[in-house]
Formats: structure tokens, sequence, C-alpha cells
């Protein structure tokens, strides 16, 4: 992969854009090799992703505008598709992922930031979304995920203005959980992405899938989507083994995500 490098450390993947001289801008092959690093992901033994940008300065800077200022309506259309294919697919992972914020997240770098399951920053982190600025809405699921994840006014307001907002705003906001120095960001994405892996992978997974699919659904039809996931932890080796310790007062806990 050319413009993404994909790590692991213990239990935790690292996947990082890594397109400094254009900000880590997204074109075709930036998505490309994102995809190709999901696709080389051992979901047997990786059980938390952390989604960062090389360098301080940007996670990502937003699309390729170059690339994109070209395009007919047709090939508009289906770079905004794959894009946001390859965006929830992130959504959608088997396995929790948590964007590391370091630096700008405009347009796509911020609709990229909301696919993942948890978002924290750095304290130069920008945040927006300016495509109205350049002719075109957002297109990488930008109109729909910013509307879930914070208030509707509020999304609304960023997105009609194109204004950017920084760190402690996104803070205020609840569009992230967490803001850090930049020295202190991955150490604590790592922190918090290992404490997710040393919890039982299968009841992990099925959590992330209840909260994504109840999401979509009414209260009558969500938590049948409980109940099924729920019953479905049991049997397992996790399930006997996480109890177990609780009966047992162990600490230790052997979780072999079968």
């Amino acid at each position: 992969m050319e413009f993404v490098t994909y790590e692991v450390e213990g239990q935790v993947g690292i996947i990082t854009i890594n397109r400094p001289k254009a900000l880590n801008a997204l074109n075709s092959a930036v998505l490309d090799d994102l995809n190709a690093a999901l696709d080389g992901v051992d979901l047997e033994a990786v059980r938390a992703l952390i989604l960062t940008g090389s360098g301080e300065k940007s996670f990502v800077a937003g699309a390729d505008i170059g690339e994109m200022s070209a395009l007919t309506k047709a090939e508009g259309e289906a770079f905004g598709k794959k894009g946001n294919d390859i965006f929830r697919r992130i959504e959608t992972f088997p396995i929790p992922v948590i964007a590391a914020v370091n630096g700008f997240a405009l347009g796509g770098g911020c609709e990229l930031s909301m696919s993942c399951d948890i978002r924290i920053c750095s304290d130069n982190a920008v945040f927006g979304q300016p495509e109205v600025g350049l002719g075109i809405t957002p297109g990488f699921g930008g109109t729909q995920r910013l509307a879930r994840i914070i208030s509707v006014g509020m999304a609304k307001q960023m997105i009609y203005t194109a204004r950017n907002i920084k760190a402690d705003e996104a803070l205020r906001i609840d569009l992230v959980n967490a803001v850090y120095t930049q020295e202190e960001l991955m150490p604590a994405a790592k922190k918090m992405a290992a404490g997710i892996a040393a919890n039982a992978p299968i009841a992990v997974r099925n959590c992330k899938k209840a909260i994504n699919e109840g999401l979509q659904v009414d209260m009558d039809q969500a938590i049948v989507i409980e109940e099924k996931l729920f019953g479905d932890c049991f049997e397992t080796h996790d399930q006997k083994e996480g109890m177990g310790a609780f009966l047992e007062k162990r600490k230790e806990k052997n979780f072999i995500n079968k």
C-alpha cells in the first residue's frame, strides 16, 4: 500500500493514512489502500483498531479537490459511493475502531472520523464540513452521520455555514469524547484500545452490532436485536471464563474469542 500503513501492537491494529505532503487528503488510491488495510486485519488476533493520520498537522484534510474538480455528475456520484462503501465498512467492521484525530479533519476527514466508533483528538484538531463553499454537498456520509452524532440543528449549522470548529468546541458538542495534547493522543488511543481488547471479544463485537443495528429501528425491534446477541454470548468459552473468574474472585481472565 502506497498511502496507508498498517501495524499491529499486541491485540491492537493501527491504520495510518500516510500522504503527509497532501495533508493525508483522500483520493481514489488512498481509499483503495484503506480498503486493502481493512482486508489485512486478522480478526482472530486483533480486537480493536486505531485509525489516524501521519504527522501532527492533519488527520485527513478532506477529499482530493484536484481529483474531484473535473468529475462529471455520474463520476461524482460514483466517487461518493466509493467513499461511502469504505466508510460504511469501517462503521460496521466487526471490531471497534477508534479515530485518533491529529489536526485537520475536514470534509472527508471529518466523515472518516465519524465512521469510527469513538473519536478522540489532539488539542490542535480542527473539524468541519466545508463542501458548500466548494459548490458541493458532503459526499461521504457527512449529511447523515453528523446529524446522528451531534444535534440536528448544530449539524445543519456546521454544514450550511461551512465553518470549522476547534477541538474544544468539538468536545462541547459531543463530536469527540476527549481532547489530548499532541504527545498524549496516541498513547491515550492505545490505552483505550488495549482496554477494549482486554474484554471478551465476542461480547464486544456483539455490543457494537447491537448498538449500530438498534439505532436504525424502533425500540421494540431494537430489544429483540439485543436479546439475540445477548443469547449468542452464552455457551462460549469467554462467557464461561468471564463469569467463572467473577465467581472465583479471580482477576486473571483468558478470553480466546471463542
